[in-house]
């Protein structure tokens, strides 16, 4: 999936490029976006000091990957600063989303590419009643089991059932100003 993601980005192959990862967590999009694009810089973005130091251990010297900590409402970046962004499993824990929305509309240079990596919310109709059975009975048990943690997976399946379907989320970036 990740590597689909930045496939879709569609970086120039030959010359340098900066790209912001949102919700960077532990780095492995922006990890990915490195290893595929070796003249790009990626500002790898996060809420989330620890996940970002976890990640910093992935990372080798004089690498073209800097870990930020930044709030996704409230970037640290100048307008235009990027050719693209990224987003993987991270935009449904933002809320509200319209104000990262701006803010990636405002970092991206004009025309810049936006990608949204997300889990889809299991409403269609033939893997709707499954995929809802997986999320709200056998995940919940299976991080009680190995994680005793149910509490963080009845969250995850929680934020993933209320988060948009695909045109849902093509409106909410529309109304934000996305073409």
């Amino acid at each position: 999936w990740r590597g689909r993601l930045v496939e879709r980005m569609l970086l120039p192959a030959d010359s340098p490029c900066r790209v912001l990862d949102l919700a960077a967590g532990t780095l492995d999009v922006s990890i990915e976006i490195a290893g595929r694009h070796p003249k790009a810089f990626v500002a790898a973005a996060d809420f989330c000091l620890p996940m970002l130091e976890k990640g910093r251990s992935k990372l080798t010297r004089g690498g073209r990957i800097a870990p930020v900590q930044a709030d996704g409402r409230a970037l640290p970046f100048r307008d235009s600063s990027f050719e693209a962004a990224s987003i993987a499993f991270g935009i449904r824990n933002i809320r509200p989303r319209a104000e990262a929305y701006a803010e990636l509309l405002r970092v991206l240079k004009p025309g810049g590419r936006l990608c949204v990596l997300e889990f889809g919310s299991g409403r269609q109709r033939i893997l709707g009643g499954l995929y809802s059975l997986y999320l709200n009975r056998l995940l919940p048990m299976l991080g009680r089991v190995f994680s005793r943690d149910a509490g963080a997976y009845r969250y995850l399946a929680d934020t993933i059932m209320e988060f948009p379907d695909a045109r849902g989320l093509a409106g909410e970036l529309s109304r934000a100003g996305f073409t």
